[in-house]
């Protein structure tokens, strides 16, 4: 496994369904003593809702101590929240050195607002900072099915140098609960980075 960088990573969250792939992301990065960036947009804020039926403070402090909570009450590494509105937090410049961003869950309004430039929020506007320095973005799109525009502006990203890791897992890791499943598209996408930190069984060959 790698050493936890010096260099933060950001994390985005948008309002797609599947934000236990955010918990699981912020539980195994804070326990490998890494520092994340959060920022979660406005409409996560609904589905974190509408599916845990818990509602997520909005105050910085107090929303790190609800991802660490949701992690499982990890209490190693560092979390820092920004709040979805703040466009001028640290994260939206590209003068703030990070690892680079990881939007998961990735909702396919995000996708389009990347895909076309637009900066509406945080997410957005730390998004495309990574893109114009030329720092590594993940997306995990999790939208089923995909339809022509979801194909053409993931391509468009993709030509931009985008990493596309969607929400799908495999089976050949024999996973036995929903958390396996999870862990394993988690760790896929900071295999983009580098960033082996989630004991999952890798295909070794037959």
């Amino acid at each position: 496994m790698t050493s936890a960088p010096s260099k933060p990573l950001i994390l985005g969250i948008s309002g797609a369904s599947g934000l236990i792939y955010a918990a699981r992301a912020v539980k195994f990065l804070l326990e490998a003593d890494y520092a994340i960036e959060l920022v979660a947009s406005k409409a996560s804020y609904i589905v974190w809702q509408a599916e845990q039926n818990i509602r997520m403070p909005a105050e910085p402090d107090r929303q790190a101590e609800f991802w660490r909570q949701q992690a499982g009450g990890v209490t190693t590494g560092s979390l820092r929240c920004h709040p979805w509105q703040d466009v001028g937090a640290n994260i939206a410049s590209g003068s703030f050195r990070t690892r680079g961003m990881l939007v998961i869950p990735c909702s396919m309004s995000t996708v389009a607002k990347l895909a076309c430039g637009l900066s509406s929020d945080l997410l957005e506007r730390a998004a495309d900072v990574q893109l114009k320095e030329g720092r590594q973005l993940v997306l995990v799109p999790r939208e089923t099915p995909l339809s022509l525009i979801h194909l053409r502006n993931l391509t468009t990203l993709a030509e931009a140098g985008t990493r596309i890791v969607p929400a799908i897992p495999a089976w050949y890791h024999q996973p036995q609960t929903i958390e396996d499943l999870v862990d394993f598209v988690v760790a896929r996408a900071l295999d983009q980075f580098e960033i082996d930190c989630i004991p999952i069984r890798r295909w070794e060959g037959h």
